[in-house]
């Protein structure tokens, strides 16, 4: 029997392929890795409500700081100081002036023709005079009736010193049986007559002065009287030329040249540029928040400038209050009446608060709920607002600081618990 090779025969063994070992080891390694990836998205869905696309969201951080509210709105300049110029009375006005003029304070702008008045003056004024003349002569006629009590009282003095010494001389004469006793005794009945005439001289004297005042001063009253009628009636003539009250440039001519005015019609206007405000409208839901004195800012272009808010209108209209603005130490230069600028009212500021952006969450959540996100999904969350201003909102709980939470409208979410983010 043939032998064959059998005996030398041993199996060898195939060669390894290395590359495919390397791709099918990738292939696993990626796959490990896409399930590492994948599995926390389909953790989150699978755990969440609903799901969302962030790149629609707007995602703000809760940061610590100062909340100032305040409120933006366009103004206008006016004039703080603006005064109407009024006719006083009825007649034909001529203009002095033109729209635009500078005037000074006190300087002639108009002029009203008013013949009544200026007649009635006059006549006033020679009532005036007529007055004074019987007040002097009242005064020529007392000096001339005290002088004639006078001499009629000096008068009844020597009468009552003469009947003393015939008295005196008939009671020696008598002593020494010259004369009767009737003598004696008619010469005491007029001395005694005398010394009445005496009294009722004096007492007369005194009445008299007491009475010639009396007139003479019901004379001055009733001239005095004229005297203020006058002066009124003047007043009213030099008040038909009116005058500046202000430092300032002529606005709007009211009135036409020669033209027929009635009393209190306007004529024209005088505008203070010195003293200029800022007229703001402020919406209706800041009228409790605004107050006398509050800090203001105004832009005019790049630059900002201080204010103070100085007045606000106690009415509402058509939605908005009226206010005003007065600048600082510092103005713009160049203003014009009725410029618009940029005006932002500071209310007031709270320091150290938690804060978020602004943004329609407040609405959508009635500032009560607003979606937490963490770790890719956004939590529905309890919240409450404090303060708000026009950028920010203060959150009083509900989050803490570095938490991020989701500012734009949150009606997509239909008030689900938790939303995943993708």
């Amino acid at each position: 029997m043939i032998r064959d090779t059998s005996a030398q025969d041993r199996p060898i063994a195939a060669p390894r392929n290395r590359k495919k070992q390397i791709v099918w080891v990738g292939l696993g390694l990626a796959t490990l890795v896409a399930l590492g990836l994948v599995m926390p998205t389909v953790a989150r869905l699978m755990s969440s409500d609903s799901s969302a696309s962030s790149a629609r969201l707007r995602i703000a951080e809760v940061k610590r700081g100062t909340l100032v509210r305040d409120v933006s709105v366009q103004g206008r300049v006016v004039a703080a100081v603006s005064p109407t110029l009024y006719a006083r009375t009825a007649g034909t006005v001529t203009l002095d002036v033109h729209a635009g003029d500078k005037v000074a304070k006190g300087d002639v702008v108009a002029e009203v023709d008013s013949p009544e008045l200026t007649n009635r003056l006059k006549q006033e004024q020679a009532t005036l005079d007529s007055l004074g003349l019987d007040v002097e002569r009242a005064t020529i006629d007392n000096r001339k009736a005290q002088a004639a009590s006078q001499m009629a009282y000096e008068q009844a003095v020597i009468d009552r010193q003469t009947a003393e010494r015939e008295v005196e001389r008939n009671e020696k004469a008598f002593q020494r049986g010259a004369q009767p006793e009737m003598t004696v005794l008619r010469a005491k009945d007029s001395l005694a007559k005398a010394k009445l005439s005496e009294a009722n001289a004096q007492h007369n004297v005194q009445l008299d002065r007491e009475s010639l005042a009396f007139n003479l001063k019901t004379k001055r009253v009733a001239l005095d009287r004229q005297k203020l009628l006058v002066e009124d009636l003047a007043r009213q003539v030099d008040e038909l030329k009116l005058r500046s009250p202000v430092d300032g440039v002529v606005g709007q001519l009211i009135a036409q040249q020669r033209a027929n005015v009635a009393a209190s019609a306007p004529i024209l206007t005088v505008v203070d540029l010195t003293a200029l405000e800022v007229e703001v409208q402020v919406p209706e839901v800041f009228a409790h928040d605004l107050g006398v004195g509050m800090s203001a800012e105004i832009q005019d272009g790049g630059e900002r400038y201080a204010g103070e808010v100085s007045a606000i209108s106690p009415e509402v209209l058509n939605g908005q209050v009226t206010g005003r603005v007065r600048f600082g130490d510092r103005k713009p230069a160049g203003l014009r009446q009725n410029q618009q600028l940029t005006t932002r009212i500071l209310m007031d500021e709270h320091p150290n608060v938690l804060m978020v952006e602004r943004g329609p969450f407040v609405d959508t959540g009635a500032g009560r709920v607003a979606y937490v996100v963490r770790n890719g999904t956004a939590e529905r969350t309890a919240i409450q607002v404090g303060a708000t201003s026009l950028n920010a909102v203060e959150i009083v709980s509900g989050v803490k600081e570095g938490d991020r939470i989701v500012i734009s409208g949150t009606d997509e979410f239909k008030g689900a618990q938790k939303i995943a983010l993708n």
